[in-house]
C-alpha cells in the first residue's frame, strides 16, 4: 500500500506541492529517495534514520523503502522534506494512523530528533492555505512567522517525538499566538539624520522628491562633499512601510533565510548596501536554484550603489532591465524564476579618479584622458535610467560649524513625503502602482498632462538638452512628484523646471 504525505518546495517567491509517496515492502533492504533531490535530499536518508532512533523508534532495516518526491521532472533542494519523510515512514509502519492528508509538513531534522529553522514558510503557509490545507506542521522557531498567515492552523513541533505526543494527545500545550510587528518606524533618533548634514540644501531636497516618487538618484562630487551621508539619510524619510508591503518583503527575507528569530515582519524599509566588488549574481541573484540578488532583498526600500563608477561594467550594465520593468527573471534551462525588484536606487560617484575634478579649490591630478575613461565606465543608458542626477559641491567651513538644532530634521521631511505618498495611494488605487516612479507611458498620459504653455516648455527644453525619450518620461515623472509635494492636482510649469534641474 503507497502512503503519501504532503510537503511544499519553493520556486522563486512562491511555493509548489512536493507528494513524498513511500513503498514499504518485504524484498531486498534498502532506503531509496527518488525524485530529482540534491546532496541535502539525499542526505535526509541519515538525518532520518538517526533522528527515529534517538527517539526510541525502529526503522524498518530489514524492508526495502522507495520515498518518491513528485513531481519527479522538478529539481528539489534542501533539508526542508526531512519531517516529511519521516512522517510518512511511520505512518507506512503503522506507527501513525491518523489520516495527514488535510495537513502539509516541513522542517529539517537533527540527529537526535529535534527540528530545525528552515527557509521560506512564509512562502509556503500562503500556498498550504490556497489550496486547501487545514494544518501546517513547521519547526518551532518558524511558528511566528507562519502565524502571518491567516485561516490555517500553524502547528509548531519541536522535535518528532513532538509530534508524536500531539497524535496522542500528551503533548504540551499549543505556543501562544503572537500579534504582528507594529507597521511603523521607532521613533529612537536616527543615527543618519538629515538635520546632520550642513548645507546641501538641493541634494536634500532631491532626496525629498526621490523618496516621495521612489526616483532614483546619483550624486556626483569630489570625496568629503556629504554623497554618502546623503544617501544614507534616505532611509530616515521613506514613509513606513504598508501590511501589503511588509508581508511582500517578509516573504523575501524569509526565503532568503534573513528574518531574525523570533521576529514576524519586516517592519521597516530594507536599507542594501553592497560593495563595489559584487559580483552580477550577488546583485541581480543567481546560482543552480536561482536565489534572490541585492536588488531584489532591496525590494519596497533602498539600493544604494557607493563608488558607483568602480563596479563592473557587467554588474551595472545587469541592472538596466530591473530599473525599467521593477522585476528581475533569471533563466536556467530548466526555466525561468522572476523576483520582484521595486526599489530607489541611489549612487554616488566622483569625478574623475582622484576625485577633484570639479573641485572649486582644489587642483586635480588626473590627465584629460583618464578623465574621460573614468567618465566612460558609466554608459548613456545606465545614466538615463536616473531621473535625479545632482552636482555635490564642498560645503564651506562656516557651513559646517551650523549647529544641527537650526537645521530641519528627518521626522519633518517624512511627514511630507508621506504627504505626498498619500496623494500617489489614491490615485492608483487599484492599478497596483505604489507611487510615481512606476508608472508607465499609459499612466503618464493619464496623471502627467500639461497646459499648452508647459507642454512647450518641456519640448523647449528637451531639444535644448538634448533628452532621450525615457529622459522626457522621466522628468514628467519627476514633475508629478514635485506637485504632489506642492498638494498640486495639477502639473503646472515651475514643476517642470524644477525637475529639469535635476539633471546635470
Amino acid at each position: 500500500m503507497i502512503t503519501k504525505i504532503f510537503s511544499a518546495a519553493l520556486w522563486g517567491l512562491d511555493a509548489f506541492l512536493v507528494s513524498a509517496e513511500f513503498d514499504l515492502s518485504p524484498g531486498f533492504p534498502a532506503f531509496q529517495i527518488i525524485g530529482l533531490g540534491d546532496t541535502a535530499v539525499q542526505e535526509s536518508k541519515e538525518r532520518v534514520r538517526s533522528s527515529m532512533r534517538n527517539c526510541g523508534i525502529t526503522f524498518p532495516y530489514s524492508k526495502k523503502l522507495i520515498v518518491n518526491l513528485a513531481p519527479a521532472d522538478v529539481k528539489k533542494n534542501g533539508p526542508s522534506f526531512d519531517l516529511a519523510i519521516a512522517v510518512g515512514i511511520l505512518k507506512a509502519m503503522g506507527v501513525v494512523q491518523k489520516s495527514l492528508d488535510d495537513s502539509l509538513f516541513v522542517g529539517e531534522l537533527s540527529l537526535d530528533g529535534s527540528l530545525r529553522k528552515v527557509n521560506g514558510v512564509l512562502s509556503i503557509a500562503v500556498f498550504a492555505r490556497d489550496h486547501g490545507f487545514k494544518k501546517f506542521y513547521v519547526p518551532a522557531e518558524n511558528f511566528h512567522e507562519g502565524s502571518l498567515v491567516t485561516g490555517i492552523e500553524i502547528i509548531p513541533l519541536v522535535g518528532l517525538s513532538h509530534f508524536l505526543s500531539l497524535l496522542q494527545g500528551t503533548a504540551p500545550a499549543p505556543f501562544p499566538e503572537k500579534p504582528f510587528l507594529p507597521l511603523e518606524i521607532h521613533n529612537e533618533e536616527l543615527v543618519n539624520d538629515i538635520a546632520f548634514i550642513r548645507g546641501q540644501e538641493m541634494p536634500k531636497r532631491a532626496l525629498e522628491i526621490a523618496a516621495s516618487g521612489g526616483h532614483n538618484i546619483l550624486f556626483n562630487g569630489p570625496p568629503g562633499s556629504g554623497k554618502t551621508m546623503l544617501a544614507k539619510a534616505l532611509a530616515g524619510i521613506l514613509p513606513k512601510l504598508g501590511a501589503e508591503e511588509a508581508l511582500e518583503v517578509t516573504k523575501i527575507y524569509s526565503i532568503a533565510g534573513l528574518l531574525k528569530s523570533g521576529n514576524t515582519l519586516v517592519s521597516k524599509r530594507p536599507f542594501r548596501s553592497p560593495h563595489h566588488t559584487a559580483s552580477p549574481a550577488a546583485l541581480v541573484g543567481g546560482g543552480t536554484i536561482p536565489r534572490p540578488g541585492e536588488i531584489t532583498l532591496a525590494h519596497r526600500g533602498v539600493l544604494f550603489l557607493d563608488e558607483f563608477s568602480e563596479f563592473a561594467r557587467g554588474v551595472l550594465e545587469s541592472l538596466r532591465q530591473p530599473l525599467e520593468e521593477k522585476e528581475i527573471t533569471i533563466s536556467r534551462a530548466f526555466g525561468g524564476i522572476t523576483f520582484p525588484a521595486s526599489f530607489i536606487l541611489i549612487a554616488s560617484t566622483n569625478p574623475c579618479p582622484c576625485g577633484y575634478a570639479t573641485h572649486p579649490t582644489r587642483e586635480c591630478s588626473c590627465s584629460p584622458h583618464a578623465i574621460e575613461r573614468y567618465t566612460q565606465r558609466l554608459s548613456g543608458p545606465i545614466l538615463d535610467r536616473f531621473d535625479l542626477q545632482i552636482e555635490v559641491a564642498p560645503v564651506e567651513i562656516s557651513v559646517l560649524e551650523m549647529r544641527s538644532e537650526k537645521i530641519e530634521k528627518s521626522a519633518r521631511v517624512r511627514t511630507r513625503v508621506e504627504q505626498a505618498r498619500e496623494f500617489q495611494f489614491k490615485r492608483f488605487s487599484g492599478t497596483g502602482i505604489f507611487y510615481n516612479a512606476e508608472m508607465n507611458t499609459r499612466n503618464i498620459e493619464t496623471y502627467c498632462t500639461l497646459k499648452p504653455e508647459s507642454a512647450a516648455f518641456l519640448k523647449n527644453a528637451s531639444i535644448k538638452l538634448n533628452l532621450s525619450a525615457r529622459g522626457y518620461f522621466k522628468i514628467l515623472k519627476v514633475g508629478r512628484t514635485i506637485a504632489d509635494l506642492s498638494q498640486s492636482e495639477t502639473l503646472e510649469t515651475e514643476h517642470i523646471a524644477e525637475a529639469l534641474q535635476y539633471r546635470f
